[in-house]
């Protein structure tokens, strides 16, 4: 696992031990990991378990066993908790010391990490415990057939939701989002995205509260 910040990148001892992946892929993951998560009875929220795990590593693991790589988590709120049970998996870790002014602090610092000759990246949110490997691969593959359209988000019954692949070329419209939004409202605005009819209900199932997490 490497960690960094806003400058520069300093290696962890796992890091160190190899278990960092060096073969870069055109699309990378980054898995949103910093918020507040106000709303949720118990602090913090990425740490609640479903069926045995905590949310984040469901995600975690679903970016891991997919063609995306590298894998970038952004943490910031009670960051030393989230990152330990990250321990020993080939991720990287940027803290994002701004989280409190919104999610979209963390879209940047996630895509000012991604390394050269990443074309895309995948974006997770980490309290979506149920998005699977396959889809996020089947985005990915759908997102490099099409000719690597500006954007594809997955929709159910015409609404969207995540993950969504971004284009590298968007960056300059990521580091001017701004507060607690996150490409969203943005991606709408724009004729060069791609909407991808899915049947997993899973795109639209994030947890805010104590009571959405004992529905799924």
């Amino acid at each position: 696992m490497t960690f960094g910040l806003f400058s520069g990148t300093i290696v962890s001892p796992d890091a160190a031990s190899g278990m960092v992946r060096t073969d870069m892929n055109d699309v990378a993951a980054i898995v949103l990991a910093a918020g507040r998560s106000t709303r949720f009875d118990e602090e913090p929220k990425l740490l609640a378990s479903l069926r045995g795990k905590t949310l984040i590593r469901h995600a975690v693991e679903a970016a891991l066993g997919s063609v995306a790589e590298p894998v970038i988590v952004v943490t910031g709120h009670r960051a030393e908790e989230i990152e330990a049970v990250l321990r020993n998996l080939p991720v990287q870790v940027v803290r994002n010391r701004f989280f409190a002014d919104g999610l979209s602090t963390s879209l940047k610092i996630g895509f000012a990490a991604l390394p050269p000759g990443t074309r895309a990246a995948v974006i997770l949110l980490g309290d979506m415990p149920l998005i699977t490997t396959g889809l996020i691969d089947t985005l990915v593959n759908h997102w490099r057939a099409l000719g690597a359209p500006a954007a594809l988000v997955p929709t159910v019954n015409g609404q969207r939701g995540h993950p969504l692949v971004i284009s590298r070329e968007l960056e300059s419209m990521v580091q001017e989002l701004s507060g607690d939004v996150g490409a969203g409202p943005s991606l709408r605005e724009r004729a060069d995205v791609v909407e991808w009819p899915v049947a997993d209900p899973a795109v639209l199932q994030d947890v805010d509260t104590a009571e959405e997490l004992k529905k799924l």
